[in-house]
């Protein structure tokens, strides 16, 4: 799939819903649960079709990563599957510290 800044994404296993962040150049293969991403707002699973070994979940409000691709999604609802570009899981991005005002 071919990806665009500001696209909503929708799981198809669960209620996991995205928006793209930072899209990569080329056609990556997102999914949520093991199953591919579809586009839309809303998540269309139950969550029964999730694979157990992509059972880690999301959370609402993080925003995941994928530093191979340079992919980021924002998470706008949670949901029981996790994210993955093919088999590498996607990592929630850590806050930048701030600089020591002393």
């Amino acid at each position: 799939m071919i990806l665009k800044v500001g696209q909503s994404l929708a799981s198809t296993a669960d209620a996991t819903a995205l928006i793209v962040v930072r899209a990569p150049a080329g056609d990556i293969a997102l999914t949520c649960g093991g199953a591919e991403m579809a586009t839309g707002k809303a998540g269309t699973g139950d969550g029964s079709a999730i694979d157990p070994a992509h059972r880690s979940g999301t959370a609402l409000g993080k925003r995941y990563v994928d530093e191979e691709t340079g992919l980021e999604v924002l998470c706008t609802k949670g949901g029981a599957g996790s994210l993955a570009v093919g088999d590498r899981p996607l990592e929630v991005k850590q806050a930048k510290p701030l600089p020591a005002s002393d």
